[in-house]
């Protein structure tokens, strides 16, 4: 795994880290200034529209288990399956694409509840 590869891992890594901390200002700095945010539900939200509609207060996960990551070219390809507090857990894909070291846009597409 080239050094781009290695520290992008990290990025999505860390990124799921911030949500479970609720560390918008981590978050942010992995970001690049003009980032976007699409879902089933958000199409192509802003920044500001991003944390303020997915990043509740308090942090509504326990745990997010990465299942699946793949890293190639400007893309990453990730499963992952999210625990929340009261018990109920779901799985989710997402693809991140990057610009350089920082995140441009993320891609969610829901899975079920498992």
């Amino acid at each position: 795994m080239d050094t781009l590869q290695t520290s992008r891992e990290q990025t999505v890594r860390g990124l799921y880290d911030a949500y479970l901390q609720g560390r918008k200002d981590i978050a942010a700095g992995m970001m690049t200034e003009d980032f976007t945010f699409s879902s089933p539900r958000d199409d192509h939200i802003d920044r500001v529209a991003y944390f303020s509609r997915c990043w509740p207060e308090p942090p509504p996960f326990r745990d997010i288990e990465i299942e699946h990551l793949e890293i190639a070219d400007d893309e990453a390809v990730i499963r992952y399956r999210a625990e929340k507090h009261d018990g109920g857990a779901f799985r989710n894909m997402e693809v991140m694409r990057f610009r350089g070291d920082r995140i441009a846009s993320v891609e969610v597409y829901f899975g079920r509840n498992v």
